[in-house]
Parts: C-alpha cells; structure tokens; sequence
C-alpha cells in the first residue's frame, strides 16, 4: 500500500494538537477551534495552523526539557490561543527587518476583518537604522488603518519574555512576533506555567 508522504516531520508538537486553515481572510466570527483529528502537513499552502496553548503547555511539561513546537520553522504562521481567545488589544513586535514588516502585513492581511475594533500597540526598538525609519511608518499607518486606537512605542526588548511581561502587565491579548522566539517561547512556558497558566488572556500569532 502506498504511503502518503509527509512533511509533518517539522513539527515536534503531535499533529492531533494541531489545526489547519485554508483561507485569504478569516471571516469576523472566526473562532479557533481545537483539532479533533491528525492531519498531514503539505507543503505551505496552509494560512493559519491553530493551536490551542493548555494542550501545548500541557505536551511541554511532560517532557524533562523545554522542546519547540516545531523541528524546522515553515512559513505557515501559528495561532497558539487561549480558551478564552481575542483581539481587544493586539501586541505588535517590529524589530526593524523585513521580515518583521511582512509578519505584521500577513497578520492585517489574514485578521482584517476581526481587528476593526481592535487597541493595537506596536514596539519598536530605538537603534533601527535610518534606511528602515521609512518602512517603520508605514508600519505605524498600516496598523492604524485596520484597528480603532494605536500606540507606538520604542523599547530596547530582545527577549520573548519582555513582550510578555508587557503583554501581561498592560492586559494584551495577541502578541504577534516571529517564529524565531519560538524555543525562547516553549522555554518561557516550560518554567513559568508548570500545569498553570500565568495568564489565561494571551495568545500568540507567530510567523516569518
């Protein structure tokens, strides 16, 4: 009998976690919903792959250390989200790069039509380069124009568990970021949740 060939092997996290999305725009009564079944990665035709993080968390503490959800980061952007999942007011991390800059316009893209209503905070670091400051506005106006109220401010954070404790502190429900956080992630969950969450209204878009 022929096998199917995979590619799910990029991931570390059991694919029955995982739940796979195929559309341009979620629609505004999007909900993420937790798998009920295992499915087979295919390339990266995917928008969304969600997550629901108390299964997550509870996946990491089985093991004796901290493990990344996947092996090999694809561009499919994860969704880890709370039971208690929403876009009140969204956390965004713009480091200066292109990179960056595409992770936010497939965020806006894909959640254009949930965000209207939406708080937004972007942070940025101080020491961008004088080449990017241009990209960085139109970031700013980018963001503005999807969401009801924005905030830009610049802070120095190079840790995923800076955005998080800022996150936390002022009451953020998305942070959206880069996939290259993503074992920094997986470690901040590791040791500071242990079987319970520190808090229950983050979730967490991640991308390249």
């Amino acid at each position: 009998m022929e096998t199917k060939s995979s590619s799910l092997t990029k991931f570390d996290l059991p694919s029955k976690f995982i739940t796979p999305l195929k559309c341009d725009v979620l629609c505004d009564g999007f909900k993420p919903t937790r798998a009920n079944d295992q499915f087979i990665f295919e390339g990266s035709d995917y928008s969304l792959l969600t997550m629901e993080l108390n299964k997550v968390l509870d996946w990491l503490l089985v093991h004796d250390l901290p493990k990344a959800i996947e092996k090999e980061p694809c561009n499919t952007p994860i969704l880890l989200f709370v039971p208690n999942f929403s876009v009140n007011h969204l956390l965004f991390h713009y480091d200066g790069t292109e990179s960056s800059a595409r992770i936010i316009d497939k965020f806006l893209t894909l959640f254009q039509n949930l965000i209207k209503g939406s708080k937004a905070t972007i942070i940025s670091p101080s020491f961008i380069p004088k080449s990017r400051l241009k990209e960085e506005q139109e970031i700013i106006q980018k963001i503005s124009a999807a969401t009801l109220e924005t905030s830009f401010i610049k802070f120095n954070f190079l840790r995923i568990g800076d955005f998080w404790s800022y996150a936390v502190k002022h009451k953020c429900t998305l942070l959206v970021t880069t996939k290259t956080y993503q074992l920094e992630l997986s470690n901040v969950l590791f040791n500071f949740y242990k079987g319970a969450l520190w808090d229950d209204q983050l979730s967490f878009y991640l991308s390249l």
